[in-house]
């Protein structure tokens, strides 16, 4: 136990505040992002495997279908936007949870969509592209590597108040950071920035940037349905500003939606987790 805190402790003193190569933006980072990926690989199957053993994900081969060509398209643009992501084993799941509205992108670009999203929304391909483009967007601008940071802080504290001796504690904190960092929300800074780089990757994928208004529209609606499960909410706030801002950039993202070139595609890995 004493390792692990005088381990963060050092990590937060040498790592510090790095400044996104991306964004020029400064963020608290506690470990790399090579090191936030492999975190994720596990939880990425620690997650979907008890899902993949009950039959609950990628069940219905239309809508995985649906879903990975709008991904792949989008994975393509992510790609030519940093380059070196063309190295992450990009994939997507489908999890079967009508009552769900949520999607996320793990560090590395392990993604999921729930079904409530798609079902509940009555989501069009447009508005599904919007969700995976700002998914996409939070990993490929370090968010994820933020999110994962604080979730490793958070996690020690709760680790020094209840564990008072050596045991398998840490390792399975430092495997859970990323599966905490899904539930943590994004600044209102980093949220601003998926919204631009999102709906441009969108926009580029050939998706109208339009549906980026009509999504938080449908979001806001349905978050009023008092039995709806709507975690995508509990870490995307959508107030009005928001999706004011989204109305002025769609029209800046129209001559990339309107371009008629050909969308590239970039194969993405949808396999389940073995039963």
């Amino acid at each position: 136990m004493k390792k692990f805190l005088a381990l963060i402790i050092v990590a937060v003193t040498v790592t510090g505040c790095q400044t996104n190569p991306v964004t020029g933006r400064s963020q608290v980072m506690i470990f790399s992002e090579e090191t936030a990926i492999a975190q994720s690989k596990e939880a990425y199957s620690r997650m979907l495997k008890p899902l993949a053993d009950k039959g609950k994900v990628n069940n219905d081969a239309e809508v995985l279908a649906r879903v990975e060509t709008i991904t792949s398209r989008i994975v393509a643009q992510a790609v030519k936007y940093r380059p070196e992501s063309e190295n992450w084993n990009w994939s997507i799941r489908v999890i079967d949870d009508p009552e769900t509205v949520n999607a996320w992108c793990m560090a590395g670009g392990r993604m999921a969509i729930y079904t409530g999203l798609i079902e509940k929304l009555d989501a069009t391909d447009d508005e599904i592209a919007q969700v995976m483009g700002h998914e996409i967007s939070h990993a490929l601008l370090g968010h994820t590597v933020e999110r994962m940071s604080r979730a490793v802080l958070i996690q020690a504290g709760i680790i020094a108040v209840a564990v008072t001796q050596e045991s398998d504690t840490v390792v399975q904190g430092a495997a859970l950071a990323a599966v905490v960092a899904l539930q943590l929300p994004n600044s209102r800074t980093a949220e601003a920035e998926a919204d631009v780089v999102g709906i441009e990757l969108a926009a580029k994928a050939g998706y109208d940037p339009r549906a980026a208004e009509t999504l938080w529209k449908k979001m806001a609606e349905e978050s009023g349905a008092g039995e709806s499960r709507f975690d995508f909410l509990s870490t995307h706030p959508a107030p009005v500003k928001r999706m004011e801002t989204l109305r002025e950039l769609a029209p800046k993202m129209m001559v990339y939606y309107e371009d008629a070139a050909p969308r590239p595609t970039y194969a993405i890995n949808t396999s389940p987790p073995a039963p």
